[in-house]
């Protein structure tokens, strides 16, 4: 599983990356998180918020932090 999370570095987007990095910990689903921080790569994603995760190029959150249980409701499936 290919999990990025689009964001300059913003507070918000720390935060979006701890709570992905934390619910792959607690699932221990095999995944390999990046952060993506290239406005020019995040825009190829369609994505004109920051943050935003995506999963196997699917855009799953743009424009807030979500939740650690959010997280871990998106690798369930």
């Amino acid at each position: 599983m290919e999990i990025k999370v689009l964001g300059p570095g913003c507070a918000k987007c720390q935060q979006t990356e701890k709570a992905v990095k934390d619910a792959v910990a607690e699932t221990g689903v095999d995944a390999q998180v990046e952060k993506v921080t290239d406005i020019l790569k995040i825009g190829e994603y369609g994505v004109f918020g920051t943050p935003a995760v995506v999963i196997d190029g699917e855009v799953k959150s743009v424009g807030k932090v979500p939740s650690k249980e959010e997280v871990k409701g998106w690798l369930k499936k």
